[in-house]
Formats: structure tokens, C-alpha cells, sequence
């Protein structure tokens, strides 16, 4: 028996290391960590024609601090637009109500961020508020394909014409006419 209990114990340790390493990855991979009570915050909405792969999740900031996250996406059916719920920590309370918000990428080819510019209002955002001012996500496929349908309009659009003209009397582009006499050539003369 004892031996079969040393492998019980042997397995559990396992088990719980594990466990440790699987919570400690965790608590590296993502930039939230782990939170065991809701900090103080505010929720605010704001509603975009885009949003691109913006994601439950992602961060919200203002001047490059994440100062949120976004924690709804909803559509509007009245509107036809895409509601964002974010939530704000509270220690980022002075954000003037006439701030606008964006979405942007994170680097070239990362997922998507609000990012929020101030406004100049003496008022602030509070529970409940909604931004007015936005602007959609950058789609980067919308924006290949206004370039290819540009590019295909440019060959038919210029038209067949070539750049050579005919001179008069049948002669060659940078030639002579028939019949006329070719021009001397330059004299080259010694010089003592």
C-alpha cells in the first residue's frame, strides 16, 4: 500500500504543478491578469459604421494608456450601425464628453483598439454616456480593392492613342523626307 500511495501523491503534485503553470501562463499571456473583484468603473457606449475585428476584450486607450476595455458589441437595427460598449477604470474620470473615439490597428496586421482623443468640453463622461463623435475602422480590404478597380479604369479610360505622330510626307519619325538630301556631317577639324 504504501507504494501505491507515494504514486497518488506523486500524480496530485504533478496535477497541481501543472495547474500552477497553466494559471501563471495565464496571468502572462494576457494584459489584464487576473482580477478577483471588479475595480471601480464606468461604462460608456459609442457606435461605429465599422468595426472591423474589434473584439470583446480589446483595450481602449487614450494617448497610448489603456484606460479600458471594450465589454459589449451589439448592432443597432435602427440605425445600422455597430454599438461598443466600453468600460473605463475609474481613476480615468475627466474625460471630456466631447471626446471623439476611433479604431485602429495595432501594428500592421494586429487586432483592433479604441483609441479615444480628448475634446475640449469642461463636462466629463460618466456611467451611462454615449460618444457621438467616431470614426469607423480602416478595412484594409475595402481599400485594395478601390486600388484594383482604379487600376483597371486607367487602361480603358486613356484610350488607344499613341504617343507618335506621322511627319509630313510619309517620313520617318526622326528621319528625312524621300527625296531630300541628307543633312552634312559636322566637319571635324584639326586643331594645331
Amino acid at each position: 500500500m504504501p507504494k501505491n500511495s507515494t504514486l497518488n501523491f506523486g500524480t496530485g503534485a504533478f496535477v497541481a504543478l501543472g495547474f500552477a503553470a497553466l494559471l501563471f501562463l495565464t496571468t502572462q499571456t494576457t494584459s489584464r491578469g487576473l482580477s478577483f473583484g471588479a475595480p471601480p468603473h464606468y461604462d460608456v457606449t459609442a457606435k461605429f459604421d465599422n468595426i472591423g475585428d474589434l473584439r470583446v476584450g480589446s483595450p481602449v486607450s487614450m494617448a497610448g494608456v489603456e484606460i479600458g476595455r471594450v465589454v459589449n458589441i451589439d448592432f443597432d437595427n435602427r440605425e445600422y450601425k455597430a454599438v461598443v460598449t466600453m468600460r473605463m477604470s475609474e481613476k480615468f474620470s475627466k474625460i471630456p464628453t466631447d471626446s471623439d473615439a476611433s479604431i485602429y490597428t495595432q501594428g500592421l496586421l494586429g487586432g483592433k483598439f479604441v483609441g479615444l482623443t480628448a475634446g475640449g468640453a469642461e463636462t466629463y463622461l460618466k456611467n451611462g454616456d454615449h460618444i457621438d463623435f467616431t470614426q469607423s475602422a480602416f478595412v484594409l480590404e475595402n481599400l485594395i480593392g478601390q486600388m484594383l478597380a482604379n487600376y483597371a479604369k486607367s487602361p480603358a479610360q486613356s484610350g488607344s492613342a499613341s504617343p507618335k505622330t506621322d511627319a509630313p510626307g510619309g517620313a520617318a519619325p526622326g528621319g528625312t523626307a524621300p527625296g531630300a538630301a541628307a543633312p552634312a556631317p559636322a566637319s571635324k577639324e584639326k586643331i594645331k
